[in-house]
C-alpha cells in the first residue's frame, strides 16, 4: 500500500526581516511541524530561514525552492534544495508545490506568490500582511493562520 504524501504548506515572505516578523515566522513553522506537514519555501533567508528553523526544531521537514543553482545558498535549516535556476520565477515552483500558502509579511516576491497561488486555485492566509487581497484570508497569529490553512485545504477536499 502506498504510504500518503506529506501536506506542503508554502510559507512565504521576504528574504530579510524584522525579529518580530521572523518570530512569527518560527512559530508558523513549528505549527505547521506540529501537523506533520511539510514546509516548503525559498529557502533563503529571512521569513524562509525562520519558517524552516521552526519546522526543523519541531522535529518536521523543510524543503526550499532556490533560485538559483547552488545547493550551499540553501539556509542551514532546510532538508531538501530544489535548485531552479530559475531566480524569481521559482515562485510558480513554490506556488504550485504547495497545498496551501501562509504568506508572514513580505515584499513584492511575496506579492507575486500570493497572486500565483490564488490563479492556481490554492488557499492563501496571510499573517501581519501589508495587502488585503480579494480570495486571501487573513489571522491573527502564527496558531490560526496554520489552524486556518489546513481548514481550508480540507474545504477544498469536500469541493472536489
Amino acid at each position: 500500500m502506498k504510504t500518503p504524501v506529506r501536506t506542503q504548506i508554502g510559507v512565504i515572505g521576504a528574504g530579510t526581516c524584522s525579529r518580530e516578523t521572523g518570530a512569527l515566522a518560527e512559530a508558523v513553522g513549528r505549527e505547521i511541524a506540529k501537523k506533520r506537514a511539510g514546509l516548503l519555501c525559498g529557502g533563503l533567508g529571512g521569513v524562509m530561514e525562520a519558517a524552516a528553523k521552526g519546522a526543523k526544531l519541531a522535529g518536521g521537514i523543510t524543503i526550499g525552492i532556490l533560485p538559483g543553482t547552488l545547493r550551499e545558498e540553501a539556509n542551514p535549516w532546510i532538508d531538501v534544495a530544489v535548485l531552479s535556476g530559475m531566480g524569481h520565477a521559482r515562485n510558480a515552483l513554490i506556488a504550485q508545490s504547495s497545498d496551501a500558502l501562509i504568506a508572514v509579511d513580505g515584499e513584492y516576491g511575496t506579492l507575486s506568490e500570493i497572486a500565483l497561488g490564488l490563479k492556481m486555485g490554492k488557499p492563501v492566509v496571510l499573517l501581519e500582511s501589508k495587502w488585503r487581497i480579494e480570495g486571501t484570508e487573513s489571522a491573527k497569529n502564527p496558531l490560526e493562520a496554520v489552524e486556518l490553512v489546513f481548514r481550508l485545504i480540507e474545504e477544498r477536499k469536500i469541493k472536489k
